[in-house]
């Protein structure tokens, strides 16, 4: 094979993985970067995580998923949180204590009780009312409103780096 030949082969390899790769991240997955630590204990700062971006495609997001957003103030910016309430959902946060339709809701996964109290409120229907799990240190529903579906990127579904944290998430 010429030096051409192989030239030219190599350029339809990258050519194709290119594709193929702009396909996935657009399509199937993606990797984001946590870059804060709202989402403590179960996301710390610079864990890296894989995100489902075709599931919702098939399904809604659900109670205690946790969620790959554009956010609603500046949608340039993604977040990621964990959603609490759905559609329809009544949504009461007193003494820190999360009530979803009057029943108190059973976080194991928070880094700390919160000191905040918040609503009722009703969550529209097509929107999603996400808190971080780190209550005390997060930007979320409770201040800037609900998470359109349309925003919602994917479902956070992988911690794949640094390689002690490895784990899957939502399991």
């Amino acid at each position: 094979m010429s030096s051409k030949e192989t030239l030219f082969e190599y350029g339809r390899s990258i050519f194709w993985a290119s594709v193929v790769s702009l396909l996935l991240i657009t399509f199937v997955v993606q990797a984001f970067y946590i870059p804060s630590g709202s989402m403590r204990p179960t996301l710390e700062v610079r864990d890296r995580i894989l995100v489902n971006k075709f599931i919702y495609r098939f399904k809604d997001p659900e109670r205690f998923d946790i969620i790959v957003f554009k956010y609603p103030v500046d949608p340039s910016r993604k977040f990621i949180k964990r959603v609490i309430g759905v559609g329809g959902d009544k949504i009461q946060i007193i003494k820190g204590q999360v009530y979803v339709n009057d029943r108190p809701l059973k976080e194991d996964y928070i880094l700390t009780k919160g000191y905040s109290n918040y609503g009722p409120v009703i969550v529209p229907e097509g929107n999603y009312f996400v808190l971080g799990d780190n209550r005390n240190n997060s930007e979320d529903s409770r201040i800037w409103g609900f998470v359109p579906r349309e925003n919602i990127i994917g479902q956070a579904f992988l911690i794949f780096w640094p390689l002690n944290r490895i784990r899957l998430l939502n399991w």
